[in-house]
């Protein structure tokens, strides 16, 4: 995948990783706007070449009472108006079909969730959208199957596609980054590591996902020192009270020094 492909997105010749980084969903406009504006101050500040993520719903929640969304149209709009204010591209994820087309119309990149990329039928739809497709590796799935959902975009004539790596299940409440997966994936595609999503513990009694955003700093350090191409990091002013995956998305607050640790370890590891 050429980065220089995505729609409005800058500093891609500063030699450094991308990044797709925003709230897990779209909980209103101002709370996307404020994390919006300053995910853009940061990356414009260090040339990271950025990627504003949203959700514009969620269809997989553990519990019927889960929050969803705000409104499929909505949530879009949203994801439209920061990529007008700020000048980025965005991403979002979609379920069905017919969510393809419709998603589409407002962003850049159609992502498919980890637990839905081996439907065929929903890959085809994205990948003749002409949308750049990123492809979350499934948790059960080897980075070596993962080379099939990346032929099945190219085989549409869609040559826009990276695939993002979100762990692997261990045991039922763990998830493990195989960092051996990394090289592997970059064999057949540009590759994504996505650090909160693999911090996460699913499958809590109480029906509400946990995680260890301790760990975020570790396992995006360590994604760095292996030459991943990209991140993938959902972030939120309180996530406490975030309505999706609070447990494991990273502080806003702690955004810019992270990010400026990890453009460090960029800049040496490029030396070699």
């Amino acid at each position: 995948m050429n980065l220089k492909n995505i729609p409005q997105i800058k500093h891609t010749e500063s030699g450094n990783f991308f990044l797709l980084a925003g709230p897990c969903a779209i909980e209103g406009e101002e709370m996307a706007m404020r994390i919006a504006e300053r995910l853009v101050e940061v990356t414009n500040k260090l040339e990271i070449p950025f990627v504003f993520k949203g959700s514009f719903k969620k269809a997989n929640r553990s519990r019927i009472d889960s929050f969803t969304g705000i409104g499929d149209e909505k949530a879009l709009k949203i994801l439209e108006k920061v990529s007008k204010e700020f000048g980025v591209p965005t991403v979002t994820d979609i379920h069905t079909n017919e969510d393809a087309v419709m998603a589409a119309a407002y962003v850049d990149i159609l992502q498919i969730p980890a637990f839905l990329v081996r439907q065929t039928d929903l890959l085809v739809a994205a990948a003749n959208t002409g949308k750049t497709i990123n492809l979350k590796k499934g948790q059960f799935m080897s980075p070596e199957s993962m080379k099939h959902a990346v032929q099945k975009v190219l085989d549409c004539n869609n040559q826009n596609t990276m695939v993002t790596d979100r762990g692997t299940m261990f045991g039922y409440q763990d998830m493990i980054v195989d960092f051996r997966g990394i090289p592997t994936m970059q064999q057949y595609a540009t590759t994504v590591l996505d650090v909160t999503h693999s911090l996460q513990q699913p499958n809590q009694t109480i029906g509400v996902t946990g995680g260890r955003p301790d760990m975020i700093e570790t396992v995006a350090k360590a994604g760095i020192a292996v030459g991943v191409d990209g991140l993938f990091i959902e972030t939120h002013f309180d996530p406490a009270n975030a309505k999706s995956d609070g447990a494991n998305m990273l502080h806003l607050d702690y955004f810019e020094g992270l990010m400026t640790k990890l453009v460090a370890i960029r800049k040496t590891i490029n030396q070699f």
